[in-house]
């Protein structure tokens, strides 16, 4: 299979283009800044108690929001670029001109995580100016890693939801499932490992393990780690991931969300080669 960087570009700035003009897109960007820009100030009115200043202050309050907000984004976009595209027919055009699909999913994909990246950066910009000017500048590394693991999470989600967009062929049921799988992601996962666990009786290092299964979590322990240096605060699980991984432990939290990113693409990729676009 020959791949055409040319033409994987020129589908890159097809979907930026579209995503400026995307009612979703712009809606989920709007949403996503209005609610970090009250976190922030929120977190500047009163959090100075918990031992956080600045950045770390507000980079702390925002791992909930982003967990609740941002998967729902990846999903949802991911799964209606893919869906949409088929039910106007402008798949089944791309796929009769000289583009493989592999091309076709890589532009579409990127293009989508570049959409996204747009949208977090308008959030945590915001918030950022408004903390660095009433707040200062204290822990802003810590700010821009929870950046970094937000748009990691994003990738992942949406390759989940171009992964559901490949397996259905309308718009509507692409959403309901997205939507579906978020609602499990969020909530069923967390109550589930829990469950399981008490009723299993399984060990730390298996709770552990399960804990990794689902991407939400891998971040949400990533961004802990990043702005508290260790994962004390959740308990025992927290202290043997700290204990066992030692300071690769951030390394192989990425690791982990760096494969759900591929994982989901690469299952689009194969249900798409083999069902094409109609």
């Amino acid at each position: 299979m020959t791949i055409e960087l040319r033409n994987v570009v020129l589908l890159v700035r097809k979907e930026v283009v579209e995503a400026r003009r995307n009612r979703w897109v712009l809606l989920y960007a709007t949403v996503f800044a209005v609610l970090s820009l009250a976190l922030s100030w929120m977190g500047l009115a009163g959090l100075s108690g918990y031992g956080l200043s600045g950045f770390g202050r507000t980079a702390a309050s925002m791992i909930n929001l982003v967990m609740l907000t941002v998967p729902l984004m990846g999903l949802t976009l991911g799964a209606t670029s893919l869906a949409g595209e088929r039910e106007r027919g402008t798949l089944l055009f791309m796929a009769s001109q000289p583009l493989t699909r592999f091309e076709v999913l890589a532009g579409k994909f990127i293009g989508m995580a570049v959409a996204l990246l747009g949208a977090l950066v308008v959030g945590f910009g915001l918030s950022g100016v408004v903390i660095a000017y009433y707040g200062g500048t204290t822990s802003v590394g810590q700010y821009v890693g929870l950046l970094g693991l937000t748009f990691i999470l994003a990738m992942a989600t949406l390759g989940i939801g171009m992964a559901v967009a490949s397996l259905t062929q309308r718009t509507d049921t692409a959403i309901g499932v997205a939507l579906f799988t978020w609602l499990v992601l969020v909530v069923i996962g967390d109550l589930g490992i829990i469950g399981g666990s008490l009723l299993a009786d399984v060990g730390i290092s298996r709770m552990f393990a399960l804990v990794l299964i689902n991407p939400l979590q891998v971040f949400k322990l990533a961004a802990i780690l990043t702005i508290r240096g260790s994962l004390d605060v959740l308990g025992p699980v927290g202290v043997y991931a700290t204990r066992a991984h030692g300071g690769s432990l951030l390394a192989l939290l990425v690791a982990v969300s760096m494969v759900w990113v591929v994982a989901g693409f690469c299952v689009s990729y194969g249900v798409f080669r083999r069902k094409g676009a109609v």
